[in-house]
């Protein structure tokens, strides 16, 4: 018998001494390893033991390039790379390499200690890019698979299909926790919609936000979570968007009222030309005049709310404000109805205290002007 034939022979007699010894480096050396479940540490062990017996198989024809993914990793289920991280997996190829190093004196035959190490040291080398490659492989179709899920979602999100279908997509994302959402509709930058989606993404977690992002046709959405600033943080996104306006929905509690941030965004979106000084991003509650004009009839319902409750508000409201849009003047509103310019200025204050609206503003007075001439009108839909 050659020395390699007794080498080899000597390695299938440890295999079982060298596979359980792994296992014990395992326990000994690594509280990940402690903390996995019981299942999972037998999945570990059958990984240590298949690396062990590969690795003696390639010994006795070391020219040969073998499968040592398949080899290795075959027997384990795709969940155990969810299990354990690459770097866990790292350390389980260290721990096998140490102990099948720390035997090589006691197993090689005399004369091919160096020849044998050199072998556990090629052969680790190759299943430590092995790994990588199953992660990568692993991270590849998880990432497939979440971008599917992510557009299903925003596409349920823009539809308000608010079902058990979208409850059970956004606990897989890891968003039924996530609080404080908006959603954000602007243009599609040119190019891959993949890179707009995933550059979006990437400067969310920047800002400190979750993000769910989808393309749709020329619309880049994006969902985004944890906002405690709407404006401040899509003014930090709106160079990853297409030329034109960004329209910011209102902020709600949670995703499965996000129905109605999406509505408000994409009206505001499709109403925003009419509105030429728009800021970029806008929010669409400032959109709600152009809206309105653009058959939105949630918006022409919010914006006769708002106006009516300011007029509803304090005495001498609804007068002071119908004479001041016919005269455009203080001074000629005080005169018309028998009061001191300071009474008029007054009552324009409080009415833009509670309607949102300054009187004195020229776009404000649009607004408040639209939502008067929708009062007089039969049908207030």
């Amino acid at each position: 018998m050659t020395v390699v034939d007794d080498t080899h022979a000597r390695l299938e007699q440890a295999a079982g001494e060298l596979s359980t010894a792994a296992v014990a480096r395992m326990e000994e050396a690594h509280d990940w390893y402690r903390a996995l479940s019981a299942e999972d540490r037998s999945w570990v062990g059958m990984v240590a033991h298949a690396g062990i017996a590969a690795f003696i198989a390639w010994h006795a024809d070391p020219e040969t390039i073998p499968p040592i993914a398949a080899d290795v990793f075959g027997s384990a289920p795709r969940e155990l790379t969810r299990s354990i991280t690459l770097n866990q997996t790292l350390d389980l190829i260290r721990s096998v390499v140490d102990v099948v190093e720390q035997a090589v004196p006691r197993i090689a035959a005399p004369g091919s200690e160096h020849t044998l190490r050199e072998a556990v040291l090629t052969y680790s080398r190759e299943v430590a890019f092995a790994s990588a490659h199953v992660y990568a492989q692993a991270a590849e179709i998880r990432g497939a698979w979440d971008a599917r899920l992510e557009s299903l979602v925003v596409d349920a999100v823009l539809r308000a299909e608010a079902d058990e279908a979208l409850e059970s997509r956004v606990s897989a994302l890891g968003w039924g926790e996530v609080h404080d959402i908006v959603v954000v509709a602007g243009a599609a930058p040119p190019g891959s919609g993949t890179e707009a989606v995933d550059a979006l993404r990437r400067s969310a977690i920047r800002e400190g936000v979750e993000a769910l992002t989808a393309v749709q046709g020329r619309r880049l959405i994006a969902i985004l979570g944890s906002v405690d600033e709407p404006l401040r943080t899509v003014g930090a996104l709106a160079h990853l968007f297409g030329d034109g306006p960004i329209v910011v929905g209102p902020r709600v509690p949670h995703l499965f009222a996000a129905g109605r941030s999406a509505r408000a965004a994409l009206s505001g979106l499709g109403a925003a030309p009419a509105w030429a000084e728009a800021p970029r991003p806008c929010l669409a509650d400032e959109l709600l005049a152009e809206r309105a004009l653009a058959g939105d009839h949630r918006a022409r319902h919010q914006l006769l709310e708002r106006v009516h409750r300011a007029l509803e508000a304090r005495a001498g409201a609804e007068e002071t404000m119908a004479a001041y849009l016919r005269t455009r003047s203080i001074e000629a509103t005080a005169r018309t109805l028998f009061v001191h310019p300071n009474t008029v200025r007054y009552r324009l204050a409080k009415f833009a205290d509670d309607s949102g609206f300054d009187l004195t503003d020229a776009r404000d007075a649009f607004c408040v002007q639209l939502a008067s001439a929708y009062a007089a009108l039969p049908d207030r839909r």
